[in-house]
């Protein structure tokens, strides 16, 4: 039995409520403000921090591992799903249990020291928010948000409440990472001015019309699956695996690898973000998809401004059935990769996978490169660093926090935008005005949520 099932007296309309939605935002901080807490002190004994799980089944079962390898508390589980979050509930016997994250919150806030969030995209911001205005330190999975603007008041809460945040790009950690960071700052290859970043995704149905509508499974609260979305009907074509394909869920096959593949030349260029987004292909084939669905298959150009480390840098993102064109003079011995990036530096061209894979010279001249010093400190692990911060109190610690992880989703984001709206669209991002040129693109800029939640 849930905490909800066991809690009658917390019906639907009053979790609500919690949230402020009626007066909006500043009536949510103060039902929440009672449960702020001094920042770096544990709530359980010795010393050890209890973590609260909001999604308890499918990509959350890693970064329930993940934490609880760090030898802290599996505090509380929150899932909408109790069929999917089974294996959880079984492996944490112990853990509190909720189906609500609102409920949890506010049962548990003064216990909570740091919250996971591991839902589809469209609930990562109201959930982060809410955490995050309790004082609450919070890792949140990729992408951050759905929208720019989301992304944008995670980051300023973040900062005026002073808690460690961590995106769950977890290559971010890696040593691939570090090796292609020390490959392109010490020069080995040259000066790089053309990055391709591709996946092979989606693996799950992009370019189609939302199906038909289905019972809910009794296991699973699809209202609160929904949350701040539309209010619509369920199939098993979109919830547990399927949503990333549609609009109002997720943000399709860039959002998805976007966050393990464009992160890395984003960090080893310090390229900041994109001044111009254009879309030269946006694959559509099915009548009233672009209501419902992203395009089947994307490639994406991006350009980046010189700063004084490089010259002006061009990256192109491919998805789908579009793959990266082969180098001149590569090595015979060598593929591009199905999940990653190819560098040309005027010296050397180098490639890597997804999630931090190892760098590889891969042009035909690769004998005569050699190989920089292990400059760059390692990481403990991705959930360490976050735990680290915690412990510390230094949000710097976590080299995924939202300093990097917002302007990562927002470069992200500028392209999916783009590609709802079609090849030949151009997008000139004005980062402080938060502007594209386009008064379509600039409506996506902004989150919207049905009646009954806000951020």
């Amino acid at each position: 039995m849930t905490r909800s099932e066991q809690n009658p007296s917390f019906p639907r309309t009053d979790r609500r409520k919690f949230l402020g939605v009626t007066a909006g935002a500043a009536a949510s901080t103060n039902l929440l403000s009672g449960y702020l807490a001094a920042q770096g002190e544990s709530k359980s004994a010795g010393g050890k921090l209890n973590i609260a799980f909001i999604g308890a089944g499918g990509r959350a079962n890693a970064n329930i591992q993940g934490c609880a390898k760090t030898g802290h508390n599996v505090y509380a589980l929150c899932d909408v799903d109790q069929a999917r979050a089974g294996g959880s509930y079984k492996k944490y016997p112990n853990a509190k249990r909720y189906t609500d994250w609102r409920e949890m919150l506010e049962v548990e806030g003064d216990a909570i020291d740091a919250v996971v969030i591991s839902t589809p995209d469209h609930l990562h911001a109201v959930s982060a928010m809410a955490a995050i205005q309790m004082g609450k330190h919070v890792y949140v999975e990729k992408p951050l948000t759905l929208t720019i603007s989301e992304a944008r008041a995670l980051h300023a809460a973040a900062k005026e409440k002073g808690v460690c945040t961590q995106m769950g790009n977890t290559g971010h950690a890696a040593e691939g990472a570090r090796r292609t960071n020390e490959f392109i700052q010490s020069g080995s290859i040259g000066e790089v001015e053309q990055v391709y970043c591709r996946t092979n995704r989606p693996i799950w149905p992009q370019d189609l019309v939302r199906p038909a509508a289905e019972g809910v499974p009794e296991t699973l609260d699809w209202d609160l699956w929904l949350g701040p979305a539309p209010e619509k009907p369920f199939s098993s074509k979109i919830a547990p695996f399927k949503w990333r394909g549609f609009l109002d869920y997720g943000t399709g096959a860039l959002g998805d690898m976007g966050a393990h593949i464009i992160d890395h030349p984003m960090w080893a260029l310090g390229l900041g973000l994109p001044t111009k987004v254009s879309v030269e292909k946006a694959d559509r084939s099915t009548p009233g998809a672009e209501k419902d669905s992203h395009p089947s298959s994307c490639i994406i150009n991006y350009e980046f401004a010189a700063t004084e480390n490089h010259g002006p840098v061009k990256l192109q993102w491919l998805d789908g059935k579009y793959k990266i064109p082969t180098p001149a003079g590569m090595r015979g011995d060598k593929k591009v990769p199905d999940n990653g990036c190819v560098y040309l530096g005027s010296e050397h061209t180098i490639m890597h996978g997804s999630h931090g894979g190892a760098p590889t010279v891969i042009d035909a001249n690769h004998s005569a490169h050699k190989a920089p010093e292990k400059t760059e400190e390692r990481s403990p692990g991705h959930y360490q660093e976050w735990i680290d911060a915690i412990q510390k109190n230094d949000p710097s610690l976590a080299k995924s926090n939202f300093d990097v992880a917002v302007p990562l989703t927002e470069t992200l984001l500028l392209g999916v935008i783009g590609s709802l709206l079609g090849p030949g669209t151009e997008l000139t991002w004005d980062a402080e005005k938060m502007t594209t040129g386009n008064a379509d693109a600039d409506a996506l800029v902004f989150h919207n949520y049905r009646d009954g939640w806000s951020l």
